[in-house]
């Protein structure tokens, strides 16, 4: 029997878990571990995944938020990259169009800047053939009057023109819950809060985990053929429980972004460009916001608690205003941000900059698999390598036969709106089923948008039209009925897994979740049951995000 994904069902989802035999235990529920779980579980095998905080807590949920084609990887010639990710690029697309947007991307030649007009063309040009982009979405040339147009706010001393090509804006963390929704339709079973902190061996050979529910400190016994390291940055401290850190290694660096509100910064266009120092920025309009970044340093702290520094605000901000002169933006100006880590595979000598993206897989001695770097587009393929070498250890080790990736053409949960083709009509069509029910125009969109075909499992749960206000909890009624959904369906533990990772609220209405934050953590004791403890550490904690998007820590 499938449990439903349900944050008042995780006990019983670890107890099952405890109970059971697995071929495939994946470490890390970001997008890696879900894309991980979803080949898996696609192609027949029994698959389990623990995530040791939130689905999506760490990198997936605090990216650049764009499923891009990787441009700049042509200035360091990863040709292959390039290649690859551009085509996933639009695979993701095609899979979940509710959580992938086409996004018009500026790039603008100054002279003296990192791009010449010759060489912008040339780059794009090869890069669109290079990624397989569709012709409608393919590079044009801009002449300095046609790049003023299309964004007045860019600095006009030294513009020369520039190049318009297309990119895919995404909100990261829903991407990464949707694959994982669509594992656990499949039979995955995938748990958050569950931090595994040892191995079980027999003969030298991995042959599950110890674990430890990080809500009420059980511990638990996983059992499985096959145990897959996709924790990101903490790939290194499990090949050290392993014993088998050697090698290669991690270099860890932070990248962060700060979000300004529309009327303060009102981009039309998004842009990619480059700063005095050589790196490249980007800056894009969403929901009523522009958002900037981003920094790439090299971290060695908490990658759990990652945080913007006053340098790194001070960096963008300068960057900013170097071309946008016109707003001259400060602190005060920031609305909200957020720092991410990459977990990038250790090259010698080399900047955070220059550092590859690429990913490798390692297996160690006792039959860990561990899979380190890569980037959000590539979730897709980097599974289908990861299961591969998975699937032919265990023919080698049982005789089964395994069969190939099959989620090339596999929408996500969510996704099944018709393909990108048939996105909009169906978004129409269902913000119309909305405002039928009773939600105002502005509310249905936002619901349709963002759940795509599971729309209707949030319309399921509207009370009736002669509800009192009081039954609406304190919160406006789309919220309501996203928590509610969030927390049956998308387990959702905390209020920080509903307004940071399942909205994305604390980034782009950060106002919003000041004003209900006090709602929805009753709404959710009264659900969950905490304890005063849980309920007051989960209010310190949301306090402290708070504090840390807003810069005041």
């Amino acid at each position: 029997m499938t449990l439903p994904f349900s944050a008042a069902m995780r006990g019983e989802y670890l107890q099952s878990m405890a109970n059971a035999h697995f071929d495939i235990l994946v470490i890390g529920g970001g997008i890696t571990g879900a894309g991980i779980a979803l080949d898996a579980v696609s192609r027949g095998l029994k698959t389990a995944l623990v995530e040791m905080q939130d689905f999506a807590a760490g990198t997936s949920s605090r990216s650049t938020k764009l499923v891009h084609g990787g441009l700049r990887y042509l200035k360091q010639f990863e040709m292959k990259m390039v290649a690859e990710v551009g085509r996933e690029r639009a695979i993701v697309y095609e899979n979940g169009p509710h959580v992938t947007t086409p996004e018009p991307m500026l790039l603008p030649i100054y002279t003296g800047g990192t791009f010449g007009r010759f060489s912008t063309s040339i780059g794009l040009m090869v890069y669109d053939r290079l990624a397989g982009v569709k012709r409608s979405e393919r590079r044009t040339m801009l002449n300095a009057g046609a790049v003023s147009d299309s964004e007045p706010l860019l600095r006009r001393d030294g513009l020369l023109g520039g190049g318009l090509y297309v990119e895919y804006r995404t909100d990261d963390a829903r991407l990464t819950i949707e694959v994982m929704k669509e594992a656990v339709k499949r039979g995955a079973q995938a748990v958050n809060y569950v931090k595994a902190d040892g191995f079980v061996k027999e003969n030298g050979k991995i042959i599950g985990i110890q674990a430890t529910d990080q809500i009420t400190g059980e511990r638990v016994q996983l059992r499985a053929s096959k145990v897959i390291n996709a924790s990101g940055p903490w790939v290194d401290e499990l090949r050290k429980v392993d014993g088998s850190r050697q090698g290669k290694t991690l270099q860890m660096t932070k990248g962060i972004h700060l979000v300004f509100d529309g009327s303060r910064f009102p981009l039309r266009q998004a842009v990619y460009f480059d700063t005095p120092d050589g790196r490249m920025v980007f800056a894009v309009p969403r929901d009523g916001k522009t958002y900037v970044g981003t920094t790439d340093t090299v971290f060695r702290d908490d990658p759990a608690h990652p945080l913007i520094s006053e340098a790194d605000r001070n960096y963008v901000i300068d960057a900013v205003n170097g071309m946008f002169p016109d707003i001259q933006i400060d602190a005060e100006d920031v609305e909200s941000g957020w720092a991410g880590i990459r977990p990038l595979i250790h090259e010698e000598g080399k900047s955070p900059s220059e550092i590859s993206r690429k990913d490798e897989v390692w297996v160690s001695p006792s039959g860990l698999i561990t899979i380190a770097g890569g980037k959000l587009t590539g979730y897709r393929k980097m599974a289908e390598m990861v299961v591969d070498l998975a699937a032919r250890e265990l023919k080698q080790e049982t005789g089964k036969s395994i069969g190939p990736c099959i989620t090339k053409k596999m929408p996500i949960s969510g996704g099944d709106v018709g393909g990108s083709a048939g996105y909009s009509v169906y978004i129409e069509r269902k913000i119309k089923d909305g405002v039928a029910l009773g939600l105002n125009r502005q509310a249905a969109e936002r619901l349709a948008r963002t759940y795509g075909s599971n729309v209707d499992a949030l319309y399921d749960r509207l009370p009736d039209p002669r509800a009192k206000a009081a039954e609406l909890h304190g919160m406006p009624q789309e919220l309501l009925l996203m928590l509610n959904y969030a927390i049956e369906e998308e387990m959702a533990v905390t209020p920080a897994d509903f307004l940071v990772r399942r909205t994305g609220d604390l980034f782009f209405r950060i106002d919003e979740v000041r004003q209900y934050k006090s709602a929805v953590i009753q709404y959710m004791n009264d659900r969950l049951y905490w304890t005063d403890e849980q309920r007051t550490g989960y209010e310190q904690e949301l306090d402290q995000l708070i504090l840390g998007a807003s810069g005041k820590i």
